[in-house]
C-alpha cells in the first residue's frame, strides 16, 4: 500500500472532513463517495476495513458492519491538493444500500487489471526462480522450449476453435496467454509495450 501521511491532508475545507472516493481494486470502477475525519481514516488504516464518518449520526461507521458487505482496504492515494483521497478496496458484496454493485449504478465488469498482475508475477518468477514453480521450470528450460510451448498452445487453441468447444477454447486461450506472457518476459518485453502498440494501431 502507498505511504500516506495523514498530517499532510487538508481536513479544514470541510470542517474536519475529507471526501473519500472508493474504487474497486480489480477494475477501477467507482463504488461510492463517503466522508472521513482523521479518526475514521486512522481506523480504516488500522483495521483495513473502510470506515467513514456519518454526518447524519455524527459518529464513525464501518462499511458493512450491518450488511456484511465490507470494503477491504488495498490502497489510499491523496489528490494533488491533499483535500480528497482515493481508496482502492476489495469488496465482499454489493456496495450500495440499494443492493447494487455501485452507488453510481455502474455495472460490475470483469477485471482486466488481473493481466497486469499476472505479468508482474511472471516477471518476478524470472528474477527469483522459486522452487516447485512451473514458471520457474519454463525459464530454466530456455528460450527454445518457451517458444515451443507458445506454438503448442496456439495449435491447441486453433483445434478447440475448429471444434467449436467453448470450454476448451477458454481453457486453451488462457494457456496461450500465459505462455505468451512467459515468452515476453523472457525476451524482456513488457506487456505494457504490447498494449501501447495496440493503442497506437487503434489511433
Amino acid at each position: 500500500m502507498s505511504e500516506l501521511n495523514i498530517s499532510e491532508l487538508n481536513f479544514d475545507k470541510l470542517n474536519g472532513l475529507i471526501p473519500a472516493i472508493i474504487v474497486d481494486k480489480n477494475n477501477g470502477s467507482v463504488l461510492m463517495l463517503g466522508f472521513m475525519n482523521k479518526q475514521a481514516l486512522q481506523k480504516t488504516i488500522e483495521t483495513k476495513l473502510v470506515t467513514f464518518f456519518s454526518r447524519t449520526r455524527n459518529t464513525l461507521w464501518t462499511k458493512g458492519e450491518t450488511s456484511g458487505n465490507y470494503l477491504h482496504l488495498q490502497d489510499i492515494k491523496p489528490d494533488c491538493d491533499n483535500d480528497t483521497i482515493l481508496i482502492s478496496a476489495e469488496t465482499d458484496g454489493n456496495t450500495c444500500h440499494l443492493n447494487k454493485y455501485s452507488c453510481f449504478d455502474i455495472e460490475k465488469s470483469s477485471s482486466l487489471s488481473f493481466l497486469n498482475s499476472l505479468f508482474a508475477l511472471i516477471k518476478n518468477r524470472k528474477i527469483e526462480l522459486p522452487e516447485n514453480s512451473y514458471t520457474t521450470g519454463l525459464f530454466k528450460s530456455g528460450t527454445n522450449r518457451i517458444i515451443q510451448k507458445v506454438g503448442e498452445e496456439a495449435i491447441e487453441t486453433v483445434i478447440a476453435a475448429k471444434n467449436r468447444d467453448r470450454k476448451e477454447i477458454i481453457n486453451e486461450t488462457s494457456d496461450l496467454i500465459y505462455h505468451l506472457f512467459v515468452m515476453l518476459a523472457e525476451q524482456d518485453i513488457d506487456f505494457s509495450e504490447v498494449v501501447q502498440n495496440l493503442e497506437n494501431r487503434h489511433k
